[in-house]
């Protein structure tokens, strides 16, 4: 595993894809290799058991809390890690240039840095940190979770319910994925019923 130290691995792609069932298998990796390794997630994602990573079909990792960067810069200060792995890195409280920071600190120092997150919200708009980390990545991986509409490679976490919110924390009650297509068409949709239901007074 010595040729991804101080490497930046991203996992990406929409809800339901694999990323962090990836990011779980790669921080268990260099475990048994040895590596001192710690986990963290934003304190924001409170879907699961707050201490715990859990993939969508409920394996888990051992994680830490987070609600900034720098908190978890601090933390590492004290554990002085090999590998630190940041889970729903999208929500990471902190402005994106000192996320980056952060980031860059980390790989400055040989520390091999691995992330998983959604590369875009619920209305097709890339989220800004994952826009900035993917070009510096080492190794990057896009995950597809499957349409449940048609069947293809999903491309967005289509939103199921009426909040209007960029962050709705939540998973298939919320969230359902769908292809580029079937996004467009519901979209196209929902546009029109809003539009059919708006009133307008004239004087």
């Amino acid at each position: 595993m010595h040729q991804y130290k101080g490497k930046l691995i991203i996992h990406t792609g929409s809800m339901f894809s694999g990323k962090t069932s990836s990011l779980e298998k790669e921080v268990k990796r260099f475990m048994i290799a040895g590596y001192r390794t710690v986990a963290y997630k934003p304190s924001v994602d409170n879907r699961y058991p707050t201490s715990e990573i859990v993939t969508h079909d409920k394996t888990s990792l051992e994680a830490i809390l987070v609600d900034d960067i720098d908190h978890l810069l601090k933390h590492c200060e004290k554990v002085n890690p090999e590998v630190v792995a940041i889970d729903e890195v999208q929500f990471l409280g902190g402005n994106i240039d000192k996320i980056l920071e952060g980031v860059n600190s980390l790989l400055s120092k040989n520390i091999t840095v691995i992330v998983a997150g959604l590369d875009i919200d619920f209305s097709g708009k890339p989220f800004e940190i994952l826009k900035e980390l993917m070009p510096i990545a080492d190794y990057l991986t896009k995950h597809h979770a499957v349409c449940v509409k048609c069947g293809t490679d999903a491309w967005v976490s289509h939103r199921k319910t009426k909040e209007t919110e960029r962050v709705v924390i939540g998973a298939t009650k919320e969230y359902e994925p769908l292809c580029r297509s079937c996004f467009l068409k519901d979209k196209k949709k929902e546009d029109a019923i809003v539009n059919k239901n708006q009133v307008t007074f004239i004087d």
